[in-house]
């Protein structure tokens, strides 16, 4: 579980990251970031009824948040980031999720380091 200091839980968090944040798109994620004057990052997760029941929904959020967890050390600080779920993610399995959540985040220039959870090299 994603510790309670790095959660993005108000709507008023929401919303501030929506309006003056940047954007980055894969074919199933989007990634927005703003700068939060904090020490550490916060995150958010998104997932619109359009993306299907609340089963898909559901495990759409839990993979994007074990995918933020494990590389949460990786992650430069002072950042509210919210990943926004797409249509496509329904069908995706976990490894596919974690090469869009790594590609946004190395776009959005929010890894700390080049090396992933395990050691190995993050594609």
């Amino acid at each position: 579980m994603l510790p309670k200091k790095h959660r993005l839980v108000k709507s008023v968090d929401f919303r501030r990251v929506n309006k003056e944040g940047e954007s980055w798109a894969e074919r199933a994620i989007v990634l927005r970031k703003v700068p939060n004057g904090l020490p550490y990052s916060r995150f958010g997760f998104s997932v619109s009824h359009h993306i299907g029941k609340a089963v898909t929904r559901n495990r759409a959020k839990r993979l994007m948040r074990e995918v933020v967890r494990l590389h949460c050390d990786l992650i430069s600080p002072g950042w509210d980031v919210v990943f926004i779920a797409r249509k496509g993610i329904a069908g995706l399995d976990y490894w596919a999720v974690e090469r869009a959540i790594t590609q946004l985040l190395r776009s959005a220039g929010l890894f700390r380091s080049q090396t992933g959870a395990a050691g190995g090299q993050v594609e």
